[in-house]
């Protein structure tokens, strides 16, 4: 049975008090953990802001069903999953992705199959601020790819 987190709010976020969490668990051999941050640079502009926007009821099904996935998949013992949104800046972590397994070929694999399932599956809109004004971004060729390589 999977130990799991899962948060999608404005807070920011701890990345040690989820390591910490993480590493409690002395069956665990591996810990494999991604932290996602709003880059300064996009789309050859400068970022000064990023809004994500998500509807609560369906973000958190929808990542919760991935963990699920990830878990059937993978013997994980722990999963942690922290989305932010509301309001960013440029350096801001904006996601948090950290599993446990007793080795690290699950860890791996699993966290990177949440991440890439993430990035195309959970319904978040992202509204991007540049000098040049505001624009939503769209999905990118290469995250839907790494997706439907899991399937």
């Amino acid at each position: 049975m999977t130990d799991i987190r899962l948060a999608v709010n404005d807070n920011w976020i701890d990345v040690g008090e989820h390591l910490a969490w993480l590493t409690a668990d002395h069956h665990a051999g591996a810990m494999v953990n991604f932290i996602g941050q709003v880059r300064q640079q996009n789309l050859d502009d400068e970022v000064t802001g990023l809004v994500l926007e998500h509807y609560p009821a369906m973000t958190e099904k929808s990542l919760m069903a991935l963990i699920e996935q990830a878990s059937e998949r993978w013997p994980l013992l722990r999963v942690s999953v922290f989305h932010r949104v509301g309001a960013l800046i440029p350096g801001d972590p904006i996601v948090f992705v950290g599993v446990s397994s007793a080795h690290r070929d699950a860890a791996f694999e699993g966290a990177r199959f949440l991440m890439d399932k993430l990035k195309t599956q959970a319904p978040f809109w992202k509204k991007e601020t540049t000098k040049q004004g505001d624009r939503w971004l769209d999905a990118r060729a290469c995250d839907s790819d790494a997706s439907a390589s899991w399937d």
